[in-house]
């Protein structure tokens, strides 16, 4: 799903400073509105703290979490914030009916790209939520793409320059590089396959592994890691990376 930017006066520099504290002790209510959210995506607090997993709250036009308390007017948002070098350089927001939206002025980077400095492998994924599953179940060299995917695959071939979109890929060259296996565990729909191809062309088609996900029931397969890790479990989830197959042999049959 691609973004909705909002504009906020100032460079990145100016709009850190409102950048909300993380798990405010002065909205304690909300702060366990928010654990519990994820505790249904079977993610845990001390993933959210490791990810430094924020929640904004305010009085403002963005409706996400309704706090029940006595004299609690907040409505509140998730924060994921975007780091490196465990400094903040951008955040994005998330209401429960999963509206997104950022703040312009924001690098543009992987969420979580300090998580595979030193990493041999890498695993890509589609969104926060779904790094954070793959966290949770002890796969700790994974990030995520910051603006969700592409409807399909794009037949223009621009430079490195060019390449607006995935700038943050670029980025990061040197990490790529330096890995020896890239895991597309993009989500299984037609935009997340799309995403998958993109990726794959740029940091070499050779090096890519990708996810298939596993049935979720009779009827129908799983669409991410976090689908995976709900329905069918963390082994399950580490099973499906594991299993991740040859992106150039899938790409052939």
């Amino acid at each position: 799903m691609w973004l909705r930017e909002e504009h906020v006066n100032g460079d990145a520099a100016g709009w850190r400073n409102k950048a909300p504290n993380i798990f405010n002790e002065s909205s304690t209510c909300t702060f366990f509105q928010l654990i519990a959210y994820f505790a249904k995506r079977m993610i845990s607090k001390e993933t959210l703290e490791k990810n430094h997993v924020m929640q904004r709250a305010d009085d403002q036009h963005l409706p996400s979490f309704h706090c029940s308390h006595e004299g609690c007017n907040y409505q509140n948002v998730i924060a994921f914030t975007y780091r490196r070098d465990g400094m903040l350089v951008g955040c994005k927001y998330r209401s429960v009916k999963k509206r997104f939206w950022q703040m312009k002025g924001a690098e543009k980077i992987f969420y979580g790209v300090d998580d595979i400095k030193d990493a041999d492998e890498i695993i890509i994924v589609e969104g926060e939520v779904d790094k954070l599953s793959m966290n949770e179940v002890g796969l700790c060299n994974c990030v995520s793409v910051p603006n969700g995917a592409p409807p399909s695959v794009s037949d223009k071939e621009t430079s490195i320059e060019e390449d607006v979109g995935f700038q943050y890929l670029w980025k990061e060259k040197e990490y790529m590089e330096k890995a020896s296996r890239i895991i597309l565990a993009t989500d299984g729909d037609i935009p997340g396959q799309a995403l998958a191809k993109e990726l794959a062309r740029r940091v070499g088609i050779e090096r890519c592994w990708q996810v298939c996900w596993p049935k979720k029931d009779e009827f129908s397969f799983c669409n991410d890691a976090n689908e995976v890790l709900v329905n069918l479990g963390a082994d399950a989830l580490r099973e499906a990376v594991k299993n991740a197959e040859c992106y150039q042999m899938k790409k052939d049959n």
